[in-house]
Formats: C-alpha cells, structure tokens, sequence
C-alpha cells in the first residue's frame, strides 16, 4: 500500500492512504543507514494483524528541504510581514534560493495589509515584481482568494519568519484546524514560535504543510553559477565581459549596468552581493 506522511512525532509517522491515515512506524534498516523519513514522503507500508503498520520504502524524493524537514514540495510560500514583524528581506531571498536549487516554485506571501506601511508594499513590490505574489490578511481574508488559487493543486508549505502569520494564515484557509497562534514578543518584536512539527493538510485539491517559524535559514549549495540562475532579473542583463562574472567587482558586469539604469532594485542586489559572498566564503571553508 503507498500513501504519503502526513505527520511525524515521537518514532510514529501518520500516513494518508486510500483506505484512510495509517499510524506506522519506520522499518529498523532506515535507522542502521542513517535514512529518516520525513512530512511529504511517498512511502509504501505494510499493514500487520497486531501493532502499527510499517513503512517499508520511501519512494524517490522530487526534493527535500533540510530544516524544518519536509519533502516533495510544489510551491514554497515565503511569508513577509507587512507591519510587525519588520521584514526580514534577506531571510526572504535565501528562502527563494534555497526553493529555486531545489526545482520547488517560490510564491511570495505579504500578509497582514490591512495594516502594512507603504514603504513595506512598496519595496514588496519593487523587489519581488518577478515572482509569483499575493498580498493577504488573515484577519480580514483580504487576498484569501487569490491565496487558495496560489496552492490549488499543489503541495505548498509555509516558511518564513515566526509571528508574520503563517498559524493565522492556515486557519483563515481552513478553520477547522483552530492552529494556536503566536504574539510578538514586548522587547524584541520577535514572534515565539507556535508550530511544534510539520504536518501536512490536504485541501484545495492539493496539501498545505505549516512548519515551525525560524529565522535563519542558510542554503545547502556552494555553486556561486548555480545561484545567478536564482535571479530573474539578472536575465535582462546584456552578457558580461568575462565568464563566470559574479556581478560583485568585475568590470564590463551587464548585471551592473542594469543596477545603473536603474532596471534592479539596489536592495536586492546588495543582498545578492551578501548572498554570493557567504556562497563563497563556505565554498572555500567547506572541508575546513
């Protein structure tokens, strides 16, 4: 029998099947090699007379996210705040690498508009007018519509900072859930964390994974060329002067012309630059 994994906690994985969810555990070899299944998995399980049902193999994975550990993933919905919270820009462009290297869509999310500051619309605008967006609200279900279209079916999970609304978000879409939802904290305005595990729903025709919030988020590849290809803006560019150009100090750099002309957002690219050297900077110091 196949089916998916809808949620994982203590050793015990729940497992959506055609004859309903199916509590399991992990067949012992996947420990002995190190292998651990995770929220999104294609599995095929073994159904006994007594005790749990057993994951026996994990189908081929389409991609897999490290941390919160989810897999086979259509559309990453990168969530921004657009009050408080202050948007963390940088977080939000690692997120959109870290989606493009793994071949997952990334849809940005701005919520709470029916309190955002113009200068936060206005750089969500600006900065992201190349991808896929929508701007929401929880609490007044501003958005919503265009929201459910966005996941429509796909399997799409939340990520992003805590308390920019990922809970209150997954409960306006579905309420049956009544998900708990975080506050800011007074002296920070830092969220605290409300999403313990990652558990998968199925709805719109397609799931929806909430994931615990964090904030820092640091991309698994060392491929500075590979990481160019996580711009579109930079396809505008007229070709470089030299191969392998990182757009960073290189003369004849069309990516910089662009910067010029004032065709790409100076913020954008000066986290690019921030981006590229860190790639580089653990390209070197990997095997340290």
């Amino acid at each position: 029998m196949e089916g998916s994994i809808i949620k994982g906690v203590g050793g015990f994985y729940y497992v959506s099947t055609d004859q309903g969810e199916i509590t399991c555990k992990a067949k012992g070899v996947f420990r002995r090699e190190g292998i651990t299944p995770v929220v999104g998995d294609r599995v095929r399980i073994t159904r006994h007379d007594s005790g749990y049902a057993q994951i026996d193999e994990i189908l081929p994975r389409r991609n897999l996210l490290i941390r919160p550990a989810v897999a086979n993933i259509d559309r990453l919905l990168i969530v921004l705040s657009g009050h408080l919270p202050e948007p963390d820009w940088l977080l939000a462009d690692k997120l959109i690498v870290q989606a493009m290297l793994n071949h997952i869509e990334p849809v940005m999310v701005l919520n709470k508009s029916d309190e955002a500051e113009d200068a936060i619309l206005e750089a969500f605008e600006r900065d992201y007018r190349l991808f896929p967006r929508v701007v929401v609200s929880a609490l007044s279900g501003e958005g919503l519509q265009g929201l459910k279209e966005a996941i429509s079916g796909k399997v799409c999970c939340f990520a992003g900072q805590s308390a920019v609304g990922k809970s209150s978000l997954m409960n306006a879409l579905l309420p049956e859930l009544d998900l708990p939802v975080g506050e800011l904290t007074r002296k920070t305005d830092r969220g605290k964390h409300t999403t313990r595990h990652a558990q998968l729903w199925p709805c719109f025709g397609g799931a929806l994974l909430d994931t615990p919030g964090f904030s820092l988020y640091e991309p698994e590849s060392f491929d500075e060329l590979l990481l160019q290809g996580c711009y579109p803006e930079f396809k505008a560019a007229s070709p470089c002067r030299f191969p392998g150009c990182m757009h960073i100090s290189e003369p004849g750099c069309g990516v910089k012309a662009l910067l010029s002309d004032g065709q790409l957002s100076p913020a954008r690219y000066e986290r690019y630059v921030q981006i590229a050297k860190d790639f580089t900077f653990r390209r070197k110091h990997q095997y340290d």
